[in-house]
């Protein structure tokens, strides 16, 4: 924890700040001390309880204080049927998964949705609300509504604690009335996509080589740990799909060692649904939208739409794209919405979000 003052007012924050998290946790811990309340919360950290003034008291866990008032008792609705793991720091004021449900929830629940999104995605031609939980699915990893415990999902990674999702999936259908699903990951303030962490576990044998090539590695599975070890079934889908990463020879190593991991494991997620004969979808695609303002993630994002020549089924967005499709509806309940979101994440209506 590091005191910072700035304008006579001192913020307990993270050490390593970067430039654009220093000024959004400093925007977002003066929004709560203005709208929730200045008490800090705490972080257990090798027995200490250290203050953070982002952090949200632990009296305040339960209420949800960090997401839109009025999509509230959607949320604990949709939670009933879709039981999904409430991310540890939910209650930070720089949470990425509440940022996601208060930039989506408003939307899928306005007569309007199938409009915005359209302005979003192209072939987006309705909502497919007969699909999912009324057409959506928060923390989507293949499995939400199955409640089976046993069930590892199509990448055969998921557990309780750990396992890849999508931070929200939408279903829909296109021009053609086929039936889609977009799987949408969302970034607030991070740095970086989530790396992998084979190389770090102490599992891991020298065997385990991720200096090897992507074709070494295709060739030998069992060179990655998360194949050997794990039995993750990252690498038997994208031998399936070999063809969709085009310029996996420009890496001299295992190209999905650092950030483009995560991005890699969604877009090997909604492979397998698009291939997947139990599922109903006839397409499926994956999508990052990220504050406009974060540029951390552009090198990653970069280097994956490198790697994939490009291909449709990846795409980027913003969340001030999202605001700007719903206020061209000029709707009293969703500009009402726009502004609190605006309001919050320090997301100003002009070219610069920081100007």
């Amino acid at each position: 924890m590091k005191v910072v003052t700035v304008d006579k007012k001192d913020y307990r924050l993270p050490g390593n700040l970067s430039s654009f998290q220093l000024k959004m946790y400093i925007h977002l811990v003066n929004w709560k001390w203005q709208h929730i309340t200045k008490e800090p919360g705490y972080y257990e950290h090798k027995g200490c309880s250290i203050p953070y003034d982002a952090i949200l008291p632990s009296a305040m866990i339960d209420d949800f204080r960090v997401i839109y008032p009025p999509v509230v008792q959607e949320l604990r609705r949709h939670r009933r049927k879709n039981p999904f793991r409430i991310h540890t720091h939910f209650n930070h004021m720089a949470s990425s998964q509440a940022a996601n449900v208060n930039l989506f929830i408003p939307i899928l629940q306005h007569p309007f949705a199938g409009a915005i999104l359209r302005s979003i995605k192209d072939d987006f031609s309705s909502l497919a609300t007969d699909m999912l939980d009324d057409g959506y699915c928060l923390e989507f990893w293949g499995g939400n509504f199955g409640h089976d415990k046993s069930d590892k999902g199509l990448l055969g990674d998921k557990s309780a604690f750990a396992g890849t999702d999508s931070d929200i999936a939408i279903a829909y259908r296109n021009h053609q009335g086929e039936l889609c699903l977009w799987l949408i990951e969302h970034k607030l303030t991070e740095k970086e996509f989530t790396p992998c962490g084979g190389f770090k576990s102490k599992d891991r044998e020298e065997r385990h080589d991720c200096t090897r090539t992507f074709t070494e590695i295709l060739q030998n599975k069992h060179i990655c740990f998360h194949h050997d070890i794990r039995k993750r079934n990252y690498w038997k889908i994208t031998e399936i799909n070999r063809g969709f990463f085009v310029n996996q020879g420009k890496h001299a190593q295992c190209p999905f060692q650092s950030g483009m991991n995560q991005l890699w494991r969604n877009q090997l997620l909604a492979l397998a649904v698009e291939q997947d004969e139990r599922q109903p979808y006839v397409h499926a695609c994956f999508s990052v939208v990220k504050h406009p303002a974060n540029t951390h993630l552009d090198e990653s994002l970069g280097s994956y739409k490198e790697l994939i020549a490009d291909n449709s089924k990846f795409s980027v967005f913003t969340s001030d794209d999202v605001l700007r499709a719903a206020e061209a509806i000029n709707d009293d309940t969703l500009n009402k919405w726009t502004r609190w979101y605006r309001d919050l994440y320090r997301l100003r209506r002009s070219a610069i979000p920081w100007a």
